[in-house]
């Protein structure tokens, strides 16, 4: 199945980017013949957890994705995430190969910037006491800018020339340079209509062309911003400042060791976790609760005791998660992305006689988009007959999916 789109993760070094990947899937990928490393843009399959349209129907105990996993209506869909080797200033110039990673980031279409909230790494990322990490949130963001603007502003006399020559419409003429970037028109008017710009192209200063990539940054990339490692003494005033200078729906407050280290103990059979929970339970808190074998866990040693209650106390009971999953969710609430369930049939939603499984295909699409982009992105280019919703009602192709409406669907395909 698809699992586009795709989502950036980028940071300054040691912001702990790499943590929250490792924290956001299980197993990284190899791209071509590379493996994981911090030269090479990597990819890695991530997990989004979405609400499951097997709960709307009380089929729970039926679902069975065949990619992901469904627990209790929350389902965890693949989603496609790519890191990218950690930024320094002046990386828009060149300065720590920093042209060749942020090349890599014009596939994405959102970002995660990964922020090192607790002030002990500098903006190249060595160990420091005492820096404000909201400066990174500042200078990384101008990279991006800096770097689409350097790359327009090398060609801005001909693209005026040009402009001019043809007669073209601003967004025809911007579109053409932003094409590389995985724009399209709407996006490009969009950007314009975002700072309200009715002055001739031909005319634009430089501080005009810079508020369009500004504009266009923002539309093309939205990016949430993962404070990461809120378990340090030093974070609080760091995550005061930086929630006063942005705005909150882009924050989301992280301890990506923290998430690593649960998962590492539930797999072991030390504790009983659910990822981006708050509750973590032991043996001792099993056999509190009335379980005589403590629901099968293994016992702690103190040392390990210790370390759970402090990220008990530090981070679970304090900010309600690790944030991790939440990191994702923001994202995709950002994107718009909307789940969608291709089933055999909308009858009985993918069930047979000698299999009982539902809703077996989710895919995640980008908002406005039609049941004909869902249909292309799942089956190709085979011929289409006609199209089914929930209920057996037949939709059309131009229909725009959104959740609850259009999102389960079957299609019959026509004779080639």
């Amino acid at each position: 199945m698809p699992r586009d789109p795709l989502i950036g993760l980028f940071g300054k070094p040691s912001a702990g980017k790499s943590s929250t990947l490792n924290s956001l899937t299980d197993t990284l990928a190899k791209v071509g013949n590379f493996p994981f490393t911090t030269i090479e843009p990597n990819r890695a399959i991530g997990y989004l957890q979405v609400d499951c349209a097997c709960i709307r129907f009380n089929l729970q105990d039926k679902c069975a994705p065949n990619y992901g996993s469904c627990v209790n209506g929350k389902r965890s869909v693949p989603i496609e995430l790519l890191d990218v080797a950690g930024l320094v200033p002046g990386a828009h110039e060149g300065r720590g190969l920093g042209n060749r990673f942020l090349d890599d980031l014009r596939r994405a279409d959102g970002l995660i910037h990964v922020v090192d909230v607790s002030g002990t790494t500098d903006a190249e990322g060595k160990e420091t006491r005492g820096y404000d990490p909201s400066n990174d949130i500042v200078w990384l963001r101008g990279e991006i800018v800096r770097w689409i603007q350097g790359n327009l502003m090398e060609k801005w006399g001909s693209i005026k020339r040009r402009h001019i020559l043809v007669e073209a419409h601003p967004v025809d003429t911007l579109q053409t340079q932003f094409s590389g970037y995985g724009s399209t028109s709407k996006v490009v008017a969009r950007c314009l209509e975002r700072i309200n710009l009715k002055e001739p192209l031909e005319n634009w200063s430089d501080e005009t062309i810079e508020k369009v990539v500004n504009a266009f940054t923002d539309e093309k990339f939205p990016t949430v911003i993962a404070l990461n490692k809120v378990d340090h003494g030093d974070s609080d005033k760091n995550i005061a400042k930086i929630s006063k200078q942005n705005p909150p729906e882009s924050l989301v407050l992280t301890s990506a060791v923290s998430e690593i280290f649960l998962r590492k103990l539930a797999k072991q059979g030390y504790i009983r976790y659910t990822e981006g929970e708050e509750f973590v339970d032991t043996r001792e808190d099993l056999i509190d609760q009335g379980d005589p074998d403590g629901g099968g866990l293994k016992e702690m040693d103190d040392k390990l005791k210790e370390r759970l209650e402090n990220l008990r106390d530090l981070v679970l009971y304090r900010f309600g998660s690790t944030g991790v999953v939440q990191v994702l969710s923001r994202i995709a609430k950002l994107l718009g992305l909307v789940p969608v369930f291709s089933v055999r049939n909308v009858q009985n939603f993918g069930a047979t006689g000698s299999d009982p499984r539902v809703f077996r295909d989710c895919v995640l699409v980008k908002k406005n988009s039609t049941v004909g982009d869902v249909f292309r992105k799942v089956m190709g280019d085979v011929p289409l007959a006609y199209v089914e919703t929930a209920g057996g009602i037949r939709v059309s192709e131009d229909d725009v999916v959104t959740v609850g409406k259009n999102d389960i669907l079957s299609f019959k395909l026509g004779r080639a």
